[in-house]
This record gives C-alpha cells, sequence and structure tokens, in this order.
C-alpha cells in the first residue's frame, strides 16, 4: 500500500541527517547532521517530494519520533521530510553492533585475528535473525511511503538485505544500493556462513544498481557474486557502469562514484571565527624551535581498529629515532575521536593510542616541545584548524571505503601539504599519483615517507597539493549524489 503523501526519492540509513537530545526537563534538542547524503539530497529541487528514512538511535530520537506520530518536523532537519523509525532496541542493538558493527566491518575491512576468530555460533544467528528483522523494518517503511516507480537509494552495510526486501513488496521501484565500505576479496569475504554470504550477495541484488567508492570494491563484489553464487554471471556494464552481475532473472548494474570533497564549503567554513580561535589555540600548543614555526604532521580519525592510528604513532617514533635533526621541529597533531566505544575492542584501542602518544612525549618530550599532541574529544572546527596547519598529513588506513579525510586536508591547508596515503585507502585510486603511498602495516616504510614529506621541496609541495586538491573536489558531494539518482533512473 502506497502512503498518501508518496515520496518520488528515497533515501535510506541507517542514521538520518538528524539526532535528538532529550533533556531532563524532558525537552528535545535536534541537531543537523553533514556528510554527503544530506548534502546531496538538498540538491534535489523542491519540485521533487524526496523523504529520507532513518532508525532512531537513542532515547532522544526515540522520543521525538513519538511525539510526531508520523513524519518529524521538517524543521528540524533543514526542511526535509523524515521519517525516523523507533526500532526496538534490543533488535537494533543486535543488528547494528552484533552484525552491521562487528561482522560486516570486520569482514569488508579485514580485521579478524582468524586464529581465534571470527566463530559463527547460536548467538551469531540469533543476532543474524535480528539484522534480518531490522532491515525488513525499513523495508516496510520504503514500500509504504514511495510514490509508483519512485527511486530508492539504500545506504551501507547495514541496509544489505532491504534491496531485495523491497523488490518483493515494490518491483515497480527503482532501487539502487551503495556501499561506503571496501568490499572483502572473496576468499575473506567466504569466512562468512556460505548462507549469509549467498543471502548478503542477493539482498544487492535485489537492486537495479549497486554503486561503490572504487572500481577496486566492485570488481571485489562481482567476483564474490560469481563464486558464491554460482548460478550468477558477470558481464560488461553500460556506458556508466563497470560491469553487471546477472542473477535470478535480473540484472544488477555495477557503478563507481569517488565521493569528492566539497571545496566551497570547506573553504567557508574553514575561516570562521570558531575556526580562527582553535587555530591560535594549536599553533599555541605547537610552538616554535629557534624562532621558526615548527613542521606540523596531522592526523583526524574516529579511533576505528582499521585507522590504523597506533602504527602511525609507531612510524612517527621511528621518525624521531632514525632522524634526530626532527626532534623539536616538528609536531604530530593526532585527532582520534571516540567511535564505538560500547564496545570493548574500541574501548581498548583507544587506551592503546593514548598509551602509544603518551610513551612519545615522555620519551622524546622536553619543556619546551611536546612530541604528540593528541585530542580526543570531536571538535570539528578544531579539525579544520588543524588542516589549514597542516605540512604533512597521514592517512595511513588498513582499509578504508574512500576516506575523505585525505581529500579534505589538500583543500584547506593553507600553505599546501604532502600527503602521506595508505595504498589500502579508496582515495589512493584517486589520489595516488600526486601522494606519497605507504603500505598500512609497513611501519619503517611510513617512516621514510613521513621523513620524505617533512624534506619536500615548497615547489614540489605546492604541485602536488593543486593536483590532489583538483581530484579530491572532481566529484563534490551534491554531484556525487545526483549522478547515482541519474544513473539509477536510465533503467
Amino acid at each position: 500500500m502506497v502512503a498518501e503523501q508518496a515520496a518520488e526519492v528515497l533515501v535510506a540509513s541507517n542514521r538520518g541527517p538528524v539526532a535528538y537530545t532529550l533533556a531532563e526537563d524532558g525537552s528535545l534538542t535536534a541537531k543537523r547532521g553533514g556528510g554527503g547524503l544530506v548534502s546531496g539530497l538538498s540538491a534535489i529541487g523542491s519540485e521533487t517530494d524526496a523523504l529520507w528514512v532513518c532508525a532512531a538511535l537513542g532515547d532522544g530520537d526515540r522520543e521525538a519520533v513519538h511525539r510526531a506520530a508520523g513524519e518529524l518536523d521538517p524543521a528540524d532537519s533543514g526542511g526535509r521530510r523524515v521519517r525516523m523509525l523507533d526500532i526496538d532496541p534490543e533488535t537494533f542493538t543486535a543488528a547494528y553492533n552484533g552484525i552491521a558493527n562487528s561482522v560486516l566491518w570486520f569482514v569488508h575491512h579485514m580485521l579478524y585475528q582468524t586464529p581465534l576468530e571470527p566463530a559463527f555460533d547460536a548467538e551469531f544467528r540469533a543476532q543474524w535473525a535480528a539484522y534480518e528483522r531490522y532491515n525488513e523494518a525499513f523495508a516496510e517503511a520504503l514500500a509504504s511511503t514511495a510514490a509508483e516507480g519512485a527511486a530508492v537509494l539504500v545506504q551501507d552495510y547495514h541496509l544489505c538485505l532491504v534491496p531485495g526486501m523491497l523488490r518483493e513488496r515494490r518491483p515497480d521501484l527503482r532501487i539502487g544500493h551503495f556501499s561506503h565500505t571496501p568490499w572483502a576479496p572473496v576468499d575473506y569475504f567466504r569466512l562468512l556462513p556460505d548462507d549469509i554470504a549467498a543471502q548478503l550477495l542477493r539482498g544487492i541484488l535485489g537492486a537495479d544498481r549497486a554503486a561503490f567508492l572504487t572500481r577496486r570494491w566492485a570488481r571485489a563484489f562481482s567476483v564474490s557474486c560469481a563464486e558464491v553464487l554460482t548460478d550468477s554471471t558477470v558481464e560488461p556494464g553500460g556506458p556508466s557502469d563497470v560491469s553487471a552481475v546477472v542473477h535470478g532473472g535480473r540484472t544488477t548494474r555495477l557503478g563507481v562514484h569517488g565521493l569528492g570533497a566539497d571545496a566551497d564549503f570547506l573553504l567557508e567554513r574553514s575561516h570562521r571565527p570558531d575556526v580562527e580561535e582553535r587555530l591560535a589555540g594549536l599553533r599555541e600548543q605547537i610552538g616554535r624551535s629557534d624562532g621558526e614555526a615548527r613542521k606540523v604532521i596531522v592526523r583526524v580519525d574516529r579511533t576505528e581498529l582499521s585507522k590504523n592510528i597506533v602504527r602511525g604513532l609507531h612510524a612517527y617514533r621511528l621518525l624521531l629515532d632514525d632522524h634526530p635533526e626532527w626532534r623539536g621541529r616538528v609536531v604530530h597533531l593526532a585527532f582520534a575521536y571516540p567511535s564505538r566505544q560500547d564496545l570493548a575492542v574500541y574501548r581498548d584501542y583507544t587506551a592503546e593510542v593514548r598509551r602509544v602518544a603518551d610513551g612519545i612525549n615522555a620519551d622524546f618530550g622536553t619543556k619546551g616541545w611536546q612530541p604528540v599532541v593528541l585530542h580526543v574529544k570531536d571538535d570539528f572546527a578544531r579539525s579544520l584548524a588543524a588542516y589549514r596547519l597542516a605540512d604533512v598529513a597521514l592517512v595511513n588506513p588498513i582499509r578504508d571505503g574512500m576516506n575523505l579525510v585525505a581529500k579534505e586536508v589538500p583543500v584547506v591547508s593553507d600553505e599546501g601539504c604532502a600527503l602521506v596515503l595508505s595504498r589500502e585507502a579508496g582515495a589512493y585510486e584517486e589520489l595516488g599519483e600526486a601522494a606519497t603511498v605507504v603500505n598500512p602495516y609497513d611501519v619503517t616504510g611510513t617512516a621514510r615517507a613521513l621523513h620524505r614529506a617533512l624534506s619536500m621541496p615548497r615547489g614540489e609541495r605546492a604541485e602536488r597539493t593543486k593536483r590532489l586538491a583538483a581530484a579530491a573536489t572532481a566529484l563534490p558531494p551534491e554531484r556525487w549524489f545526483l549522478d547515482q539518482l541519474a544513473a539509477l533512473r536510465e533503467g
């Protein structure tokens, strides 16, 4: 059944464009989100009726859903229509923490210590059932709110089953799925139980189009389909797609859209008063050496296991060991913002980041020089201030779908910066030629790369920054979203 106020374009994602905080006095405060999806949906003209379907993530969100008794107040979300789903908290936790973040994220980022994990037991099967229920809730909501022939853009590993479920309910819809993570190599993907691996692939293949951030991830998906779903075939794609998978009498086209940085927003936002204030504070923390400004190595990450922050710090320690001439002349601004602290492995990782940073400061620091300036409280204005100060940006993930920090720093850096970039970041596909590329597991190699980047002549650094910024902004968020929508509608 289609709702009376049916939408022509729908976005489905775990996290929505607004989050609510519930105060002790019962009042609700709405905070609008950012990112490519928010910018992209804003690019759709007002003549198109668009709806964002997301999950309630906390008590504030759930209270807002109860008070709204339907769609949220558009004033809270920048004028967008938002339907937030109040999924049973136990189901949500099992699906989100138990499967999405502790299984699918680990598979696609290749994070398992395989002698010990994973072990897919009865608890896993119970959590998988919750993941199915979670996806069904989204499929039902989309099916009931989409206009005839509407375009539905389903987002990421949280909602892999939605396209197939939605296809069964509404075969008239144009359905797309976008993966913001890497896709695991087939041998690693097959760590999953065979039936679960097949179910995930069939879920995504319910879409008319499955899109990825890089060709590498799209190829890995097609190989997984060919080897796991033996009755599927991979065929050449059309003008805007890299290939297509035929399965169950249907064809799913595979596309690539490498999300870029929003240069106009970043340059304007990075010169507001709050950023200038933090810039002054960071300069004071960094200090000077013999009257000269110290060089600055910047990293800005969440404390995800995949971000490789600890090896980055070990590489910086090795730089100071092997090149004592940098002692007192360089500071590493390391912003490691807490992530998923309800999972013990993430709390342990955050503690290890602190321990290693403290050790470097204890072993090398002097009265006038703190080698590592570590910040763990999320502060976007401070991140932008660090971008502006960067002489070197260190982006060394074990594996990353894209990594927008690699694209944002060259756009914002005041004096231009050298980029030390992991070959396992999705951004490598676009930025690798102008970056200093590293194997993320090679601490010695990363230390050497940091030395080369710090020693890079000004002219070369400026030329590389120009190339990095051009590549980084080639597909800004609005165009990234609209290109996907256009490709989906092409049929």
